[in-house]
């Protein structure tokens, strides 16, 4: 019996652990989303930042860091959107992380590049990208992925706000990007995981299928509102406006905590005028913008959510955040 009960225990000793889904914890609801979609049924990842929270300048409570330092993977779009959370996962040691905007074929442009953009013309394959930084140690500018942007014209200091020059890191709001996105993020979610690996892939591939078919229908949904130009709070929109052939015709604050000046808004009033619509934007006071509207007698429209403030977490959001732009676009350029 002892043999037996010994045999026994040495057997279930010898078995291989079984793996566990990994814990992944996303900045904002778009990446959130993509990730969602990615784990499917297998498991579902943690939102970092609260719905409607600036992810240029959040402040982590005690709870959320803790939840940071008992993750597998933080999957983020990186410090050129959130500095605040670069220093965080320094703080935290060796927390693996996927930076979104260093994945090999991420299209990367700076700020006020809107000129609509080739995909199929990009030779992503040259470029020295280093998304995955899984010793949490890395924080240099070449780490980001892309060598041909200045990162150190970026301003992130806490209190002034994100400066808007160099690169724009509002790249998920290029469905081409998402799709990248999902690849990238389903083999890291291999390496960990591995039993799971096919899984992971699969949802992808079914994940790029659904954004392929909103990038059509977004197409075929903006293109009569092509060349009417438009205002928006801040300059968030550039891949956005590239991707679809949009026309933005500036914006009311130079920078996420910056006031405009008054040169500045002088300026944009008169350039407005030859606007259609003047857009404010989720989580930001929008009396400055509707009274700029009024004074310039512009449409108000209503206000653009590019960081998914208003949508639902979970598998949807990348979708619902690209579609709530569309139809609060052309809700108010088509008329």
């Amino acid at each position: 019996m002892r043999y037996t009960i010994s045999l026994a225990l040495a057997t279930l000793t010898a078995l291989p652990a079984m793996a566990e889904v990994p814990r992944v914890v996303a900045d904002f609801a778009p990446v959130q989303g993509l990730v969602a979609t990615v784990m499917g049924d297998l498991g579902q990842p943690d939102l970092l930042l609260d719905r409607g929270a600036n992810a240029h300048s959040f402040q982590l409570r005690p709870s959320q860091a803790a939840g940071l330092a008992d993750a597998d993977l933080v999957i983020w779009v990186g410090p050129e959107m959130s500095p605040w959370l670069d220093r965080t996962l320094e703080g935290l040691g060796n927390v693996a992380q996927l930076r979104l905007l260093g994945i090999p074929g991420t299209h990367l442009q700076d700020f006020g590049a809107s000129e609509a953009h080739d995909h199929a013309e990009d030779d992503h394959a040259e470029q020295d990208h280093e998304g995955h930084d899984h010793e949490g140690h890395d924080h240099a500018a070449e780490a980001a992925g892309h060598d041909d942007h200045d990162h150190e014209a970026h301003d992130h200091d806490d209190h002034a706000g994100h400066s808007h020059t160099g690169t724009d890191p509002h790249a998920w709001l290029d469905p081409a990007n998402g799709a990248i996105w999902l690849e990238a993020i389903a083999a890291e979610l291999g390496k960990l995981d591995p039993e799971n690996a096919a899984t992971y892939a699969a949802n992808a591939a079914a994940g790029k299928t659904a954004i392929a078919a909103l990038d059509a229908s977004l197409a075929t949904q903006l293109a009569p509102v092509q060349g009417k130009p438009f205002v928006v709070f801040h300059d968030a929109y550039g891949y956005f406006s590239a991707h679809y052939g949009l026309t933005v015709a500036g914006s009311v604050s130079l920078g996420d905590a910056t006031a405009p000046g008054a040169a500045h808004l002088k300026e944009l009033t008169e350039k407005a005028g030859a606007a259609l619509c003047l857009f404010p934007e989720a989580g930001h006071d929008p009396k400055l913008v509707a009274q700029m509207a009024e004074t310039a007698g512009v449409k108000l429209g209503a206000p653009l959510d590019p960081e998914g403030a208003a949508v639902e977490p979970g598998a949807g959001a990348y979708l619902a955040t690209l579609q709530g732009l569309a139809d609060t676009l052309t809700g108010c350029l088509a008329q």
